[in-house]
């Protein structure tokens, strides 16, 4: 029965460690893709009113650097929520522990047998994670939570500004660097190509069929650069 807990304990944390790593890789992929079809956008639009390189280059620079910072707060704010809840429900399910440790007991073996276990087995394998560390044990079954695994805000916040500032760069030098006759083209097919492959890699990550993600990814950058485009045109046209 040891080994058996054993080598189901590795799993879980293995799968936990898994699903950590894919979930932080999928974060990556939408956030540069936000920093392609955002920055896309911007500069398409403006492309549409001024063939200034300047005037691209700024325009370009400020919403890199707006829609990085925006996508790092948010994410610390919303990370921090997290953590929050997650240190609130551990120090709940400690004082339950030191209150009422017999109910725990009975509330971890029913858990294990939920999960597929006999209530013999459950029993002596709860009262082998309590004696080894209680909360631990609770909170990896009862809660779902790693007591040394709690989300990070500045590390997601990190990650988030990175992933922006990498997506949102390929349009922006794609804008910048062409001869002018060659911005547009460049910059739309080489958006549209990063987007079919983020689109591609994010429904790999999620276990999805490619071809929808990459269709609605493409669709939804390209109908963001026509709309700014003519909107910048319009606005260039009548002087605005």
């Amino acid at each position: 029965m040891n080994d058996a807990t054993g080598g189901q304990a590795h799993e879980e944390a293995h799968g936990g460690g898994l699903g950590t790593r894919l979930n932080w890789l999928r974060a990556a992929v939408l956030g540069a893709n936000d920093g392609v079809v955002s920055t896309a956008g911007l500069v398409v639009g403006v492309a549409g009113a001024t063939g200034s390189k300047g005037t691209l280059l700024t325009a370009g620079l400020a919403g890199l650097l707006a829609g990085s910072m925006s996508m790092a707060a948010g994410e610390y704010v919303s990370v921090s929520a997290q953590r929050d809840s997650e240190k609130a429900a551990l120090e709940m399910e400690q004082r339950e522990l030191m209150e009422q440790p017999e109910a725990e007991l009975e509330e971890l073996t029913q858990l294990l047998v939920d999960r597929g276990l006999s209530w013999d087995v459950a029993g002596e394998a709860a009262v082998q994670l309590t004696e080894r560390d209680a909360l631990r044990a609770h909170a990896r079954v009862e809660l779902g939570i790693d007591p040394d695994r709690l989300t990070n805000p500045w590390h997601a916040a990190g990650a988030s500004f990175l992933a922006f500032t990498a997506g949102a760069m390929l349009p922006l030098l794609a804008i910048v660097l062409p001869p002018p006759s060659w911005r547009l083209p460049v910059t739309v097919l080489s958006v549209l190509a990063a987007l079919a492959f983020t689109g591609w890699w994010s429904a790999r990550l999620g276990g999805a069929e490619a071809g929808p993600s990459v269709l609605r990814n493409v669709g939804g950058g390209a109908l963001a650069m026509a709309v700014t485009y003519g909107a910048g045109t319009l606005l260039g046209v009548a002087g605005v």
